[in-house]
């Protein structure tokens, strides 16, 4: 338990620059006054198009090609995801722009997606 808090709060800044992102790019069709220009066309240039609101991409970046997903937010929960994203860290570090660099086989991101999903799935019942 006390390690999954400990790896929550190391991600916790990513988090917050990924919520960030995702809202402004939310906002590009509302046209919500407060926000500036500026950070419009920085949310532009990190959020790719085909990325919906509560989520983001992820890019597998070991095997023969990299695979790019578009992973909702809740996997952000996912013990074994985090897992995922401290990797990412500890070979990238957290300051990675536009889409989320994993260094995993795209299969294993495809194993974690589908657990996810069978386990919500089974809840709903």
């Amino acid at each position: 338990m006390e390690a999954s808090l400990a790896r929550a709060t190391m991600l916790k800044p990513f988090i917050r620059k990924l919520k960030r992102a995702l809202l402004l790019s939310a906002s590009r069709g509302g046209g919500v006054s407060e926000i500036r220009f500026d950070e419009e066309m920085e949310a532009a240039k990190m959020v790719p198009g085909d990325v919906k609101k509560g989520h983001f991409a992820v890019t597998a970046t070991k095997g023969e090609e990299p695979k790019r997903f578009i992973v909702e937010l809740y996997h952000l929960t996912d013990p074994a995801f985090l897992s995922l994203l401290e990797q990412a860290e500890e070979e990238y570090g957290l300051q990675q722009e536009g889409v989320l660099a994993v260094p995993c086989r795209p299969e294993e991101i495809q194993k974690i997606l589908e657990n996810r999903r069978m386990r919500r799935a089974s809840t709903e019942w």
